[in-house]
């Protein structure tokens, strides 16, 4: 070969490979996927919790992508990656360490369900700098001065003070007198223990109500004979389940019945999204489970029929709740911080998650209409939700916004 050849065959072998070079940091630019995390519960007790929220993220995800992707992306395509906590906080951080050291391009994350596996696994994800949203209600979650850790839910203590003004405004308006007396049954896991502080410090003290029975247990329950027991021979006029697990509720209702204290002799207000999924009526019964409320942070609304319709229609379950509807709208705002940045940049995710504050998209998910979380991480003006079990399925019953029914007290 001549060195003119040479020369030649060299330079446009050079030219060749710049042009196949061109198009490949273009894409290492603008990536095909972007990568977010769900950490929560797929097996253990908790497990019903943990996957029907992974029902709610998928279909966010699907939507989105189907949708066309993160426009600001040039279409990126949402990828989700899936880890499951288990039944311990100690599994819990397990799995949130495997999951920042499997996959360093994350951008930001979602999960944990219950509030002690979320306080264990966001240690991790703070140190990684990991952006996660949480709609578990401990007040400690974003009580410890992270930057990374936003709480959707309104917190535990919030919920415990808005709690019982609530249910004694509910009874008066039912029955024309307030009820005096209060028994108090938990179990004495994080979320537990900082829901049931201020109500037991002054939340009672203050609605003029006597705390006559208040019983405390570890997860899971095995016989709850005793506690129903105590709280019989005390006589409150309604109780405070603060239960964590579809087990333990069915336990509780089961014993409730048995010793002839179901809702319509005896109201019942259960927290949190176990307390009305459909787990619980295979388990529980309907006619044992009639008239139980309950507290949460946040329940599909008149606004998110045709969203139900489209997840019963996917998924084969009766109704779109709690946990599905927080693993839904989570997505949606990791996708909107993802819209305002155009980069798959955790730091710069979290700064735009940071600076939302938003009447639309996804904030319409909430029932106050309003996506915007303070320095601390937490939501502002998130408020609580009330269900109630009739006829076989929870129904919204307050606030105003999201609520179908009027609220049933038994008169006697």
């Amino acid at each position: 070969m001549t060195d003119f050849t040479r020369r030649t065959s060299m330079g446009l072998g050079l030219a060749a490979g710049a042009a196949t070079l061109t198009p490949r940091r273009l894409r290492a630019q603008t990536p095909a996927e972007v990568k977010i995390a769900m950490l929560v519960p797929l097996s253990g007790p908790w497990a019903r919790q943990g996957i029907l929220e992974q029902m709610g993220a998928r279909l966010a995800v699907d939507d989105v992508n189907n949708a066309g992707g993160i426009k600001s992306m040039g279409g990126a395509k949402l990828k989700l990656v899936e880890y499951d906590t288990q039944d311990s906080a100690e599994k819990a951080k397990d799995a949130a360490q495997r999951m920042v050291a499997q996959e360093p391009d994350l951008v930001g994350g979602f999960g944990c369900w219950l509030s002690t596996f979320t306080l264990a696994a966001t240690e991790v994800t703070e140190r990684a700098a990991l952006p996660w949203l949480t709609l578990s209600y401990s007040d400690l979650i974003t009580g410890r001065g992270f930057t990374h850790v936003f709480q959707s839910s309104p917190t535990a203590e919030r919920q415990a003070e808005e709690e019982l003004p609530m249910i004694m405004e509910i009874a008066q308006k039912a029955t024309g007198r307030k009820p005096a007396k209060v028994a108090f049954l938990g179990d004495n896991t994080a979320a537990s223990v900082s829901f049931m502080k201020p109500m037991r410090d002054h939340e009672a003290k203050d609605q003029g109500l006597k705390i006559v029975a208040d019983e405390v247990y570890s997860p899971p329950l095995t016989d709850a004979t005793t506690l129903i027991q105590h709280i019989r021979s005390a006589r409150p006029d309604f109780v405070v389940l603060q239960s964590t697990n579809v087990p333990d509720d069915k336990l509780l209702i089961d014993k409730f019945a048995e010793f002839n204290l179901k809702s319509d002799r005896l109201p019942k207000i259960g927290s949190g999204g176990h307390w009305a999924v459909p787990e619980l009526l295979k388990n529980a019964g309907a006619e044992n489970l009639e008239g139980i409320m309950v507290g949460l942070a946040n329940w599909p609304g008149k606004n998110q029929a045709d969203l139900e319709k489209r997840f019963i229609a996917r998924t084969g379950e009766p109704w779109f709740g709690h946990d599905s509807i927080f693993g839904y709208v989570h997505v949606l705002i990791l996708k909107e911080a993802l819209e305002r940045t155009g980069v798959a940049d955790r730091h710069k995710v979290n700064e735009a998650i940071h600076a939302l504050d938003m009447t639309t998209g996804p904030a319409l998910f909430f029932p106050d209409g309003h996506l915007k979380y303070d320095v601390a991480g937490r939501r502002v003006g998130a408020e609580l939700c009330v269900v109630q079990w009739r006829n076989a399925r929870p129904v919204p019953v307050s606030p105003a916004s999201i609520a179908t029914h009027e609220v049933l007290w038994p008169k006697a």
